[in-house]
């Protein structure tokens, strides 16, 4: 997978297209992740210890990875990944200017 945590991402398809955010979480067996702001859900909760009166809240779901574009911290664009063999490390290139990630 091409997405890992802390990596700031934008959205390119769905409800969501157009917004910007970091990756939190990432399930790569799923092919998922988690972008803060992005693809927020209401989720019925039942009170417990924790949240007493339990009610509606408001969560982010995941969202395929196919759905999501890294964002070049150089230039601050979407652009698509490319690996590279770099002194025996696997790194992560970005196809816009050539530069590791």
């Amino acid at each position: 997978m091409f997405i890992k945590k802390n990596d700031k991402v934008k959205v390119i398809a769905g409800k969501d297209k157009g917004k910007e955010g970091t990756v939190e979480k990432v399930f790569p067996s799923k092919e998922r992740v988690i972008v803060k702001g992005v693809n927020i859900v209401k989720k019925h909760q039942k009170p417990t210890n924790a949240n007493p009166n339990g009610g509606i809240v408001e969560v982010e779901a995941p969202i395929h990875v196919s759905n999501v574009m890294l964002i070049d911290p150089s230039n601050n664009e979407p652009t698509r990944v490319g690996f590279k063999i770099e002194d025996g490390k696997k790194v992560r290139v970005s196809k816009k200017t050539g530069k590791t990630l």
